[in-house]
């Protein structure tokens, strides 16, 4: 859906922490105040991702269905480098030099500054207390802003936040493990028959007939050619990763247009007898079932295995965090999992990294800066992990403390507690999207008691 909001920016210091860069950029943040008390009613401050912001508002239903019951004024933040919010405009991504400010360190400084900034400047804002929310990486950085700067927001939801998938914190292998059972559960031998597509893509496309067959097949935008095949495999393996993030009950249009419960819908393509079926047949399922995520709506002529996701996400900056801070690990064994074996090798990624942007990845950074596994002395944190999730592996999902809590939807994929209200929501999120709520406004009750008079 398309929402009411206003456009706003703000000058904010393109280097918080150093005093050599005097340097300001226009920060683009979203405001919807229609339903907000304006005698210090909450704000609710959206914690922006790795991408152009008006697609994370226009994705963020849940924070428009309840602004009316809070009195909440909405504010949507976008992460600095992603949509227009860009340091040094067109240079931003010219070089490491112009990238080195794009850090979550930088991104929660520009939060918190924001947020004071509201509250000085809007009037009746200034006892209003806010609460940040997220998705994802934002999820995280929701998290994070109320760890770090529990002066300016008195909680936080983060929604499908994998905090802990950092190295040493959870198994590499458990991310692919969840991307199997969604396939395995939703449909007859839907895992077993991507398992053993790899070894059918190696069998025919060891001759040029093969490959030919195969770049018709998928009718794909560019023949392939032998040195393509491990980026086509790797295609097709974010295809299913994408599919598991999106499983959602409905159809939607968040990655790309989808029909409801996608993996169900691309499983019965893949229900051959695996003792019975031919590489030729088990390919032609493959591609059917690839056509379900990428040409769910008939208009696009061929598939472009260069593109996974839509065009919202800023993939080359979320390539750089990964090689300096957002150090991820993910391993697969082709055993509890239907992908080809792949170990987690650091030395590699951090290679790849230095040839790319010429930096390095500081491993243990992310556990140092925020805590990694031992979070207890925090406070006022909601993590929602959804089951069908890949990213729940990293997530957390039980109870930490009386205040940092954890809400698992056993049938939600993706964020899916942070999208509007649909018919089809299974009844476990709509009691995660309640329980959130009171915690909001048990929040809110804190904070009023806690305000100092004058």
């Amino acid at each position: 859906r398309i929402t009411k909001h206003r456009v706003e920016t703000h000058n904010i210091r393109i280097d918080h922490f150093g005093f050599l860069e005097d340097g300001t950029f226009k920060q683009r943040y979203l405001v919807n105040n229609e339903h907000w008390d304006q005698k210090g009613g909450p704000i609710l401050f959206y914690t922006g991702n790795e991408g152009d912001i008006t697609w994370f508002c226009n994705n963020t239903g849940f924070m428009w269905d309840v602004a009316e019951d809070l009195g909440a004024m909405l504010v949507f933040a976008e992460h600095r480098y992603y949509g227009e919010s860009l340091p040094f405009g067109q240079d931003s991504y010219s070089d490491t030099k112009h990238l080195n400010y794009l850090t979550s360190e930088q991104a929660l400084a520009d939060f918190a500054v924001l947020i004071r900034e509201l509250k000085r400047k809007v009037l009746g804002a200034q006892e209003s207390p806010v609460i940040a929310i997220g998705g994802s990486y934002g999820g995280m950085l929701s998290a994070w802003l109320r760890m770090k700067y529990p002066n300016v927001v008195v909680g936080a939801l983060a929604a499908s936040a994998p905090i802990w998938q950092f190295p040493d914190m959870v198994p590499c292998g458990d991310f692919y493990k969840i991307v199997t059972q969604d396939f395995a559960r939703s449909g007859l031998n839907c895992d077993v028959n991507i398992r053993r597509s790899w070894k059918a893509i190696d069998n025919i496309s060891a001759t040029d007939d093969g490959l030919q067959w195969l770049s018709g097949e998928f009718s794909l935008c560019s023949p392939l050619k032998k040195t393509d095949l491990d980026g086509f495999k790797a295609w097709l393996q974010e295809t299913w990763v994408n599919l598991a993030m999106v499983d959602y009950p409905y159809e939607a249009n968040f990655l790309q247009p989808l029909p409801r419960w996608p993996i169900q819908v691309v499983c019965k393509h893949l229900s051959f007898d695996p003792s019975s079926v031919s590489d030729y047949q088990l390919l032609g399922g493959i591609s059917e079932a690839a056509r379900v995520y990428y040409n769910y709506t008939g208009n696009c002529p061929c598939l472009n295995t260069s593109s996974t996701a839509t065009g919202n996400l800023g993939f080359i900056g979320w390539y750089y965090q990964a090689c300096t801070e957002m150090v991820m690990p993910l391993c697969t064994d082709g055993v509890q999992d239907m992908f080809e074996p792949q170990d987690w090798n650091f030395q590699a990624f951090s290679d790849e990294c230095n040839s790319l942007f010429g930096v390095r990845p500081r491993a243990d950074w992310a556990a140092t800066v925020y805590g990694g596994l031992d979070i207890a002395s925090h406070s006022n944190i909601i993590f929602s992990n959804g089951g069908l999730d890949p990213w729940s592996s990293g997530g957390v999902t039980r109870n930490i403390s009386d205040s940092v809590v954890a809400i698992v939807i056993p049938d939600g994929a993706h964020h899916l507690d942070l999208r509007y209200n649909n018919e089809y929501d299974p009844h476990t999120v709509l009691s995660a999207r309640i329980q959130e709520v009171e915690y909001f406004k048990l929040w809110i009750t804190q904070a009023r008691k806690l305000q100092i008079p004058g």
